[in-house]
């Protein structure tokens, strides 16, 4: 009978991560308590789908903490990025219940969009201060920001803010990355460019501002064809900078 080639790296691997997985773990369970208790009471009847969106981020984001996380701490910086998840969670009430965007609960998910990407701008800064930066970090952002606006685009969409083109503003990163596994040059690594940091945050910005129940066409959906201009634009100079260097 063989012996396992190498169990040494993955247990080092699990003892470096217990202590951050404990508190991801932890902090997800209560934020899943704070989730539902939220969305319940802005849709005015019990509501499972946010908790479960958020249960699902959260277990995949357990799964590559442990493989990819190296220090024995979570951080704050993470912490807050998982908090940015759950209010991104928050935002399938209004997908299951686009008559949520009209009224005064339409200002109260305008208002939490907005923090929710107030708080984007604070995980960076939190993680480069207690000095847990590092790519694990910055992917995790990253995702939370993907999928925070790919919701808001399909909330843009069911209450007719804009038209189903509008999912492309969603969702032009994750055909960004289906092309790469086509066209592996496409997944080759991109220098960092404040261009792009900027137009996520107009992207994402746009999209909050559908929610708001003044948002109504055609003013909705030229803010939205501008802002989707802006983000084929970025992705297009990168995919240009990728073709020059394969």
């Amino acid at each position: 009978m063989s012996l396992p080639s190498d169990p040494l790296p993955h247990a080092v691997a699990l003892t470096r991560a217990r202590t951050p997985l404990a508190s991801l773990v932890m902090l997800s369970v209560g934020l899943s308590l704070a989730l539902f208790a939220l969305s319940s009471w802005l849709a005015g009847s019990a509501v499972l789908l946010p908790v479960l969106g958020f249960g699902m981020g959260a277990t995949v984001s357990c799964l590559f903490l442990i493989r990819h996380w190296p220090a024995r701490r979570l951080g704050y910086a993470n912490a807050l990025t998982l908090g940015r998840l759950a209010l991104a969670a928050l935002m399938l009430v209004p997908l299951a219940e686009p008559g949520l965007t009209e009224g005064s609960s339409g200002w109260v998910f305008f208002c939490l969009a907005l923090v929710t990407l107030s708080l984007d701008g604070v995980d960076g800064p939190l993680a480069r201060r207690s000095g847990l930066a590092g790519p694990w970090g910055a992917r995790f952002d990253m995702e939370v920001d993907s999928a925070f606006a790919f919701v808001l685009a399909a909330v843009a969409w069911r209450s007719e803010a804009a038209g189903g083109w509008v999912l492309m503003l969603g969702g032009l990163r994750y055909l960004f990355v289906m092309a790469g596994w086509l066209l592996p040059w496409l997944d080759a690594p991109l220098p960092q460019r404040f261009r792009r940091k900027l137009v996520c945050v107009v992207q994402i910005a746009v999209l909050a501002g559908l929610l708001a129940p003044i948002a109504v066409p055609p003013w909705s959906e030229f803010a939205a064809l501008l802002a989707l201009a802006a983000l084929a634009w970025s992705f297009a100079l990168d995919v240009v900078w990728l073709a020059r260097r394969r």
